[in-house]
């Protein structure tokens, strides 16, 4: 007759109907532990707060006959404390009941390593995220035209602003110069030699620059190559700069204005009637997270704006009827993803006949101290850690998620006054999903304020 070998308990316990310990066993890992003071207490009084689970527990078995497994902290005399899954046995005759346990220290410690590996990876990614951001804003900040172009097929893989701009003209987005033939884009006669520049970029890694002519005008360039690797595919990195005494509309501008308005540690935006950006400056930009201000003009400023109620309408209506608008509170959503609190004033004017909107927009973020609700969140998250080792990895997810979404929840009523259907935009949900969170959460949207009014 063939053995069976079934995985032994690290805890059995022989108890009465009333939940007293008579009797304890301890599987050989644990004989060390003096467990003789257990005998004769009730078994509530030596674990961690889970009295109630225990009493559901015997409630369960007197019913049913056994208990489901339920996750207790055993507190042991020396006073080492283990996460351990219980399940209850009623015995035959009323002769009590038996508790049998299970040590779950290995899957806690496998779910702390689990949460610390999943820190490490949104470290990094956010840490690749900030390369990724610098790499672009280099890009986009440089006046020199740079693209990358695939060696297989000299196709445009990349291309800054300027590049789209001295390429084709002003008129024309980045985008509709991706994935186009460089050379299409050359005017014939520099075509041999930038062929032959890039054959030797290719064989040796590098060359020396030669002049091109770009654009309508036939503008000289120094065009300038090297090899590099994007996403494992071999790409030329290709940078033009200007000869002589750069052209164009940012040329025009008088310099007295444009160093003032650049040196302004303030955004400012020039737009006209509908929104359109004429002239912003660098502080603009770095908002809105975009490299250079030639990127914006002729983007409209509604664009970024994302709050509902604060948005370009909202701005352009006050200003028609009213002349100017002083602060008015709104949020710019970025190009990589930030979001950001600011101030809005601004003032209308004439132009050469058209109407013409100046705006100053400030970041307030830095100076807005933290709400009690925002404080209350952050207490809650915090101690979220302390569970962890002794609550299922499936249970501290879930109880997160209601931690946040109550926060956010009430934050968006608050923003919109206590009108669902702005609430549930803000957030992103359908009216009826807005109503099942504020039912499953006892939120009554007429509550008060922070400031109790």
């Amino acid at each position: 007759m063939s053995e069976f070998n079934a995985p032994q308990p690290d805890v059995t316990l022989l108890l009465d109907m009333d939940g007293v310990i008579r009797e304890v066993t301890l599987a050989p890992a644990m004989s060390r532990e003096n467990i003789d003071a257990w005998v004769g207490r009730p078994w509530s009084d030596v674990v961690g707060g889970a009295a109630d689970k225990i009493q559901r527990m015997m409630q369960d078995t007197q019913r049913t006959g056994i208990s489901a497994f339920r996750q207790i902290t055993q507190r042991f005399p020396s006073g080492l404390e283990l996460p351990m899954e219980f399940t209850t046995v009623l015995l035959g005759g009323r002769a009590g009941m038996l508790a049998i346990g299970k040590n779950l220290q290995a899957v806690a410690e496998l779910q702390a390593r689990l949460i610390s590996a999943q820190q490490t990876i949104e470290r990094d990614y956010w840490k690749l995220r900030e390369i990724e951001t610098r790499y672009r804003l280099v890009i986009e900040d440089s006046n020199d035209a740079v693209l990358l172009v695939k060696v297989a097929d000299l196709r445009v893989a990349e291309a800054n602003r300027t590049a789209a701009n001295v390429l084709a003209g002003t008129g024309r987005r980045k985008e509709g110069l991706v994935g186009r033939d460089f050379l299409q884009e050359i005017a014939a006669k520099d075509r041999e030699p930038i062929e032959l520049m890039l054959r030797r970029v290719r064989d040796q890694g590098k060359a020396p620059g030669i002049v091109v002519h770009l654009g309508a005008e036939g503008t000289p360039w120094t065009l300038r190559g090297s090899l590099m690797t994007q996403e494992s595919t071999p790409v030329f990195l290709l940078q033009m700069t200007p000869i002589g005494k750069p052209t164009g509309a940012a040329a025009a501008e008088h310099e007295d204005l444009e160093g003032l308005l650049d040196r302004l540690p303030d955004a400012v935006a020039i737009t006209d009637d509908s929104g359109e950006i004429k002239r912003a400056n660098r502080a603009f930009t770095e908002l809105v997270e975009i490299g250079s201000t030639g990127a914006v003009t002729g983007e409209n400023l509604g664009r970024w704006l994302s709050r509902p109620g604060a948005d370009l309408s909202v701005l352009i209506s006050n200003i028609q009827r009213h002349g100017m608008v002083r602060l008015l509170s709104t949020t710019v959503q970025g190009e990589l993803g930030t979001e950001t609190e600011i101030e809005i004033s601004a003032s209308g004017y004439q132009h050469g006949g058209d109407n013409r909107i100046v705006l100053v927009l400030r970041n307030v973020a830095r100076r807005l101290s933290p709400s009690p609700e925002s404080d209350s969140l952050r207490t809650a998250l915090a101690s979220m850690n302390e569970t962890v080792g002794k609550t299922p990895l499936r249970k501290l997810v879930k109880s997160t998620v209601e931690v946040v979404e109550q926060y956010y929840v009430r934050a968006a009523l608050q923003l919109a006054e206590g009108n669902r259907t702005t609430a549930a935009d803000i957030l992103g949900l359908s009216r009826q999903s807005l109503y099942a969170k504020l039912d499953r959460y006892k939120i009554d949207d007429k509550e008060p304020d922070s400031t109790g009014q």
